[in-house]
């Protein structure tokens, strides 16, 4: 069976019920007719490095007392900038500081509404 490719890929504004504009998702239209979307927060949670890996398998943390938040954890999150990695995967920047995942094409394809 041929891997799907993307067909196009876009970035989709998205607005709140409040009338908030939130960080935009991309959506990306395979070569087998399948339309999906991909939130910022979904790829996050999705991230394919070996850190993130390590922490969604870990057992839970006792959270700290007081936790310091950088100015970019508080902020929306975003996709700053996504670049092709040869022609099976791309690598994808969060507004976190984030940019370590290569998010390969079935991964891809798997993920998203």
């Amino acid at each position: 069976m041929i891997q799907p490719v993307p067909q196009s890929i876009q970035r989709l504004p998205m607005e709140s019920s409040h009338g908030v504009t939130i960080p935009a998702a991309i959506e990306i239209v395979w070569s087998d007719a399948v339309r999906r979307v991909y939130t910022p927060r979904l790829l996050r949670d999705a991230c394919p490095c070996a850190n993130c890996r390590e922490q969604r398998t870990s057992p839970p943390q006792l959270p700290a007392l007081l936790t310091v938040l950088t100015a970019e954890e508080v902020a929306p999150l975003a996709i700053t900038a996504m670049k092709p990695v040869g022609q099976y995967a791309y690598s994808i920047e969060f507004s976190d500081g984030h940019s370590t995942g290569i998010y390969t094409l079935d991964l891809l394809h798997a993920l998203g509404e």
